[in-house]
């Protein structure tokens, strides 16, 4: 950090002592002001601390584990803990995904041991997590909606999340997808074996198109001589990027050959323009 950020973030935290302080002297509307004005002035102290916010996050993450293993009120009480380092972590850095995901995940396990109904605070407060971390990535947290959405039967909801995961490549498998205790509202429901019939289709089609795209790939390989590729990737994603630096590769080969013929052409052409080609049917030959 550089001195004059140092002597930034002790000016607002002194700011921010006083304004406290003149809250707790004052009533009324002009002490909720002042307690509203302190509390963003010290959010700024905070902001940009990436080591720390990466540190909080972690330690939510493990108060998240730690508290599946853990049952009743000792459970909620790490749940609750976990949920702080989250909210710590995004008030640090406001676009840090990870915080919002988790933070998300904790609410909804929290409510889901609490057992209860989906109206409940405690999914309220997860949508908020989701929806930021929808906002930093999209898709990131698509399909968590669409749980709560389930949970709350939501058809409209639930159906446009479930889209826009599959769109954002973050829906899971779909036996997944139908075993999810959070779907079972929706599981016997026409328009959601519906939506993952057309994601088995879609699924398929991808891979006809990737065997096809493939074939044609190594026959071009092949018929080119490319050489010192290195081995295909097993993740679909990486996959995708290296069949298309094979494709612009072979692209780029086939057309120096092309271009290679055709100047050769000309050039043959243009000797037999210049009279440099040998005419075995020239009288004139000796």
């Amino acid at each position: 950090m550089s001195v004059f950020a140092s002597i930034s973030r002790g000016s607002r935290l002194k700011a921010a002592k006083k304004r406290i302080e003149e809250a707790r002297q004052t009533s009324g509307g002009k002490s909720g002001q002042l307690y509203k004005s302190a509390y963003e002035a010290l959010a700024k102290v905070v902001q940009g601390d990436t080591t720390t916010a990466d540190a909080l996050h972690h330690w939510g993450f493990g108060l998240l584990h730690e508290a599946r293993s853990l049952e009743g009120e000792q459970a909620k009480k790490i749940y609750i803990d976990a949920i702080d380092k989250f909210r710590f972590c995004l008030l640090m850095i406001p676009t840090h995904l990870g915080g919002a995901i988790d933070g998300g995940v904790a609410y909804m396990e929290l409510a889901r041991i609490a057992k209860v109904p989906a109206n409940d605070q405690r999914y309220d407060l997860a949508l908020e997590f989701f929806n930021k971390a929808e906002n930093i990535q999209k898709g990131s947290a698509s399909y968590n909606l669409a749980c709560i959405y389930a949970l709350r039967e939501s058809k409209d909801q639930c159906l446009m999340a479930l889209e826009q995961s599959r769109e954002y490549g973050s829906l899971p498998d779909e036996q997944e997808v139908m075993a999810d205790p959070d779907m079972a509202a929706f599981r016997d429901a026409t328009w959601f074996q519906e939506f993952l019939g057309s994601v088995e289709v879609a699924k398929m089609e991808l891979a006809e198109n990737e065997r096809r795209t493939r074939r044609g790939l190594r026959e071009g390989v092949e018929e080119i001589k490319l050489e010192g590729l290195p081995p295909r990737p097993t993740d679909s994603t990486l996959k995708r990027h290296f069949d298309q630096m094979v494709k612009a590769e072979l692209e780029n080969l086939t057309g120096t050959k092309d271009r290679e013929k055709r100047e050769a052409e000309e050039a043959r052409m243009h000797r037999r323009h210049r009279g440099d080609t040998f005419d075995y049917y020239a009288k004139d030959n000796n």
